[in-house]
């Protein structure tokens, strides 16, 4: 694994180590969370400057080509031992804490993304923002706190960028300085760089939990009642085509992925996304993504284009992860011609502007339609929207469950079925509130008795929790 010291390496094979290049895999290392950071800027300086050193020597060192084919525990002995050799030949003493923490950084920039491995590792962190390779923050509970975390320098922060896109095909570069990406997790990832980004590269990962939040989750965590999600769980079995709106960050991906639970394993599913982050348990489930321009500007595949072909997939029920161009049309055609129980998500601050939204990206298209027929669509086709807000105490909340019941003159209708009612602020700044039923009784009702699926009337009579 390791080449002979002092020997030549001239003959040694260059090759990707988890699809980084060799040339990129010669990163000046950095530490990956500082857990041993102090105040005392020099010492920081000293200690990324030695560990630039041991990745230099290593990289020097290491049979790239052989990487993925050794057990990990191998790999850390080896990179334990020439650690031990370096600080030998600079006979620089070590404790064995540091020395520990040194090899799991070494460790992490050769098979991982280096200063952001323990961020990505941490259940607690929502959300990680790197705004230039001194300043990286994390959301925790919904709460943005700054760590302690660097990079060496923005051709480290670049290095990590790269390796992060061109795992699943995408660039970025000056020609194309913005990226949609995701992990292998299904997380997902923004990067922009100069010269858009103006303070150097920012990179954005909103991480996905490793298990799945369900409805019941949700209940526990009082983001929505038990009323409120028995009757998602009915809409869905129930085929009813649902819209999910909210803000940035208030939690569209996650509810889609816990109501898509309901979904009959018998059923075929079909999902478009442009950087694939849903994650349905179902069996029978077709992912597809969207894919950038080449660098010559050829060959991008738009959402648009894949709900299209989904049509042609003999699909039971399409789900496109967000709306946000002209594939709102197509969705709405859909949902129109017998693909019942599809659902999509859309960027809106309450119910009535995420219609609003629908109707400006399909005005958008330049098929000169009165909007009018543009409204006869959207209510026809969309029965239910649900409104989720993350609130001034980072919390995420359901706000309403509401039905379009239809047209009044060129105006679509809609009706509350449960609503989050804010009440005030606690002492320690918690939003106050509760959910409550309208005592609506939805007008699908008799759908979702058809389907087998009776509420009862008490779940609509108004009470707050």
């Amino acid at each position: 694994m390791f080449k002979q010291f002092g020997k030549s390496d001239k003959a040694e094979p260059t090759a990707n180590v988890v699809g980084m290049n060799a040339a990129a895999a010669a990163s000046q290392v950095t530490s990956n969370a500082l857990r041993s950071l102090t105040s005392n800027d020099k010492e920081l300086k000293d200690r990324l400057e030695l560990k630039s050193r041991l990745h230099e020597a290593l990289l020097e060192r290491l049979n790239l080509s052989v990487i993925d084919k050794v057990a990990t525990d191998e790999l850390r002995r080896e990179v334990a031992s020439l650690v031990q050799t370096v600080l030998a030949e600079e006979k620089r003493p070590m404790r064995t804490e540091d020395f520990k923490l040194i090899v799991d950084e070494l460790m992490d920039e050769v098979l991982g993304y280096g200063p952001l491995e323990p961020l990505l590792a941490d259940p607690t962190i929502n959300d990680i923002l790197v705004n230039s390779h001194e300043r990286v923050y994390v959301e925790r509970f919904g709460v943005l706190e700054k760590t302690n975390v660097r990079f060496r320098d923005e051709r480290h922060l670049l290095r990590i960028i790269d390796k992060i896109v061109s795992q699943i095909g995408r660039r970025v570069d000056e020609s194309q300085p913005w990226v949609d990406a995701r992990l292998p997790d299904g997380s997902r990832v923004n990067a922009i760089i100069r010269p858009c980004a103006i303070d150097g590269p920012s990179l954005s990962i909103r991480k996905f939990s490793k298990k799945p939040i369900l409805l019941e989750k949700m209940v526990e965590l009082n983001s929505i009642s038990e009323e409120a999600a028995a009757l998602l769980r009915a809409l869905v079995e129930a085929r009813m085509n649902i819209l999910i709106s909210g803000g940035t960050g208030s939690g569209k991906t996650t509810l889609l992925n816990a109501m898509s639970r309901s979904i009959l394993e018998a059923e075929r599913i079909v999902t478009i996304e442009d950087a694939a982050e849903l994650q349905l348990q179902q069996e029978h489930v077709v992912r597809l993504e969207t894919r950038p321009p080449s660098p010559n500007g050829t060959g991008a595949i738009y959402q648009r284009d894949l709900v299209k072909n989904a049509l042609r997939m003999r699909p039971d029920r399409i789900i496109v992860g967000e709306v946000r161009g002209a594939e709102t049309f197509d969705m709405l055609q859909a949902m129109n011609t017998g693909h019942d129980g599809s659902m999509t998500t859309v960027h809106a601050n309450t119910a009535r502007d995420a219609l609003g939204r629908l109707e400006q990206m399909v005005s958008m298209l330049g098929l000169d339609l009165p909007l009018s027929a543009i409204r006869n669509q959207i209510a026809s086709g969309i029965h239910v929207i649900v409104q989720l807000n993350r609130l001034s105490d980072g919390n995420r909340k359901v706000m309403s469950v509401s039905e379009i019941t239809g047209m009044e003159g060129d105006t679509i209708t809609m009706q509350d079925i449960f609503v989050f009612k804010k009440e005030g602020k606690g002492e320690n700044g918690e939003v106050l509130g509760k959910f409550m039923a309208t005592g609506m009784r939805p007008k699908c009702a008799e759908q979702l008795l058809a389907a087998g699926v009776d509420l009862g009337q008490t779940n609509f009579t108004t009470r707050g929790k």
